[in-house]
């Protein structure tokens, strides 16, 4: 009996220890694009395809989106409709980035 016992208070431990673990990795696919669009805007900014004032935009937009996700991670789940609608904010700043870098603005 105290064998059942210490294998389960064992178990409920490891379990309540990887939570705070499973809650960061809710949304590795937003982290990812988040990243990938932050290296995106930067390429534009050394190349010179993006303005000041367009890097500003792009960038005020990606801390938008980082702000958003805080706020739907703050209860400790990411629910699968505040996934979608983040990947449909992080779209439309990939389409953005992608017109500002490919207008014929120039710094």
């Amino acid at each position: 009996m105290k064998t059942l016992f210490a294998t389960t208070l064992i178990g409920l431990t490891l379990s309540a220890s990887a939570l705070p673990v499973l809650a960061d990795n809710q949304a590795p696919g937003v982290r990812h694009r988040q990243h990938n669009q932050q290296a995106r805007i930067a390429d534009g900014v050394r190349s010179g395809e993006l303005t000041r004032q367009e890097t500003r935009s792009l960038r005020a937009q990606q801390r938008a989106i980082r702000a958003e996700k805080r706020e739907f991670k703050s209860d400790g789940t990411l629910s699968r409709a505040e996934r979608r609608e983040l990947h449909q904010d992080q779209n439309e700043a990939s389409r953005d980035i992608y017109r500002e870098k490919h207008d014929n603005d120039k710094r």
